[in-house]
């Protein structure tokens, strides 16, 4: 299929599923057809966990450096009365510079900046739509990283950016202080950059520490101490507190998340070198097995939460832990919104008892018990002023603005290693609103638990609806063994990939 055809069809498609007139299931079959991975943090099932700021500290303290601003002040003359578009995703980065930042840039450069904030299935539509027209009516690309081979072509290389326009060139910008496993899992296709690494929500462990020391237990290294830890509290103090929780619904994106996570860290994957399905083989088993065992330490209501329903369990005091994602915990230390303000603590997610290498998965699939999934930002190669919206990405990503993302209560960790050592993000880490004391834990586990998904078109269509939707019917007691239901995924993954 020429790739103007397979354009204006997978814009077509997209626009059809955003207006209902189709399915969930034939899109994410089509899309996937198409090489869309469509399947990253809630295609079509609702908005991030807790992606709104919060004041951490007084505007007035948060300013962008004035070197910066004077910068901004001289590269942008010449750009003077533009205005840039860009639709995102609620992210912590996207909601920040929108709420608090961009007034700064625009009253510097003169440039005016148009940030639509939709739900990320819209974002696809307007992203497939301008791809497809080429009119560039948006100027910078929020890409999800499950999009990244299919737009990979469709926008600047910010390395070719920085070198081949020196006199835009943003002074320290530093590609180099963007974290390697970021670039790599997120931010890269095959040679190029598509953007540059723009969020990353990721799984890190977080606890109840009055209940853990109530009860003298110690923070769990092993997925078999934190079953242990969970039955021991589930015990002691239920039905009013459970010792651990889910983000479980049949049939949704996130209870894909957790099976990856617990299969990953009982050495399993779920394809091998030859491309098969794995997650079925003899680790896989026990991974499902675990987690069997683990959910009878959760709330009952665990089968119909999303990670909505998981944050929420924990915040209003009914689960005393959670593997998920780090963004939670500033929402949590908000005594204006939580029951747990200043009681919860992090962790680096218990070790595996093994990890595959990559080399023993399959389509790049990267083992780690810190299930990611993060985003680029990219200057589109279609718009009408990618200059001025360089510069604007500059800005966005750069060290300065990162930084004051992050103690505006931004939640997720930032990409930029010197932004988790910046004086401002150090001295928010305490007790209140968009706290950053979870950080270090964060980029520990980025560093060293980073788990990411298999990178092939069937993903969106596998990760989306096969693979949870057949979880679900074996928690619902439809299948009478572990090895039945991932004997019953394997197979319909096979025909899948088939087809």
């Amino acid at each position: 299929m020429k790739d103007s055809v397979r354009k204006y069809y997978l814009a077509s498609i997209t626009d059809k599923f955003v207006r209902g007139q189709m399915g969930r299931r034939d899109f994410l079959r089509a899309a996937g057809k198409l090489g869309l991975g469509a399947g990253a943090l809630g295609m079509g099932f609702g908005n991030r966990p807790f992606s709104m700021f919060s004041n951490a500290l007084a505007a007035e303290e948060l300013t962008p450096n004035p070197e910066i601003l004077a910068w901004l002040k001289d590269v942008g003359k010449p750009f003077a009365g533009t205005t840039l578009k860009l639709a995102t995703e609620s992210t912590p980065p996207s909601n920040a510079i929108n709420g608090q930042l961009k007034k700064y840039f625009e009253e510097a450069t003169g440039i005016k900046v148009e940030i639509e904030v939709l739900p990320l299935e819209q974002v696809l539509q307007k992203l497939t739509l301008d791809v497809a027209s080429n009119l560039g009516t948006y100027d910078l690309y929020y890409i999800d990283q499950s999009w990244a081979a299919s737009f990979s072509q469709d926008v600047f290389d910010p390395r070719e950016q920085y070198s081949a326009k020196a006199d835009l060139a943003m002074p320290n910008y530093n590609l180099d202080d963007f974290l390697p496993a970021l670039v790599d899992g997120i931010a890269k296709y095959q040679d190029r950059w598509v953007g540059v690494p723009y969020d990353i929500p990721i799984f890190i462990m977080i606890y109840r520490k009055d209940i853990y020391e109530k009860l003298k237990l110690k923070v769990p290294e092993t997925l078999e101490e934190l079953y242990t830890n969970s039955k021991i509290i589930t015990d002691e103090m239920g039905p009013n507190v459970y010792g651990t929780s889910g983000q479980m619904k049949s049939g949704h994106y996130s209870l894909e998340c957790d099976w990856t996570a617990w299969l990953w860290g009982h050495g399993g994957s779920v394809f091998g070198p030859d491309g098969k399905f794995t997650g079925n083989d003899e680790k896989g088993i026990a991974a499902l097995e675990y987690w069997t065992k683990l959910k009878a330490t959760m709330p009952p209501g665990v089968d119909g939460w999303t990670w909505d329903g998981q944050g929420q369990s924990v915040a209003q005091g009914v689960a005393a832990s959670m593997l998920s994602w780090g963004e939670f915990f500033p929402y949590f230390d908000d005594p204006t919104q939580t029951k747990v303000s200043g009681l919860c603590e992090v962790a680096v997610p218990p070790r595996a008892s093994s990890l595959r290498t990559v080399k023993e998965t399959g389509y790049g699939e990267i083992p780690g018990v810190g299930h990611q999934g993060g985003s680029s930002l990219a200057v589109s190669k279609y718009s009408k002023n990618p200059d001025a919206a360089w510069i604007f990405m500059q800005w966005a990503t750069c060290a300065d603005t990162q930084a004051l993302i992050t103690t505006l209560g931004g939640g997720t960790g930032p990409t930029r290693a010197s932004v988790y050592d910046d004086p401002r993000v150090l001295a928010n880490a305490r007790v209140g609103a968009g706290t950053t004391r979870h950080l270090p834990i964060v980029r520990e586990t980025i560093a060293k638990h980073m788990g990411s998904e298999p990178d092939l078109p069937e993903w969106a269509q596998l990760s989306s609806d096969t693979i949870p939707v057949s979880l679900g019917k074996y928690f619902a007691g439809s299948y009478g063994s572990p090895k039945e239901a991932l004997d019953d995924i394997a197979a319909q993954v096979g025909e899948v990939l088939k087809g």
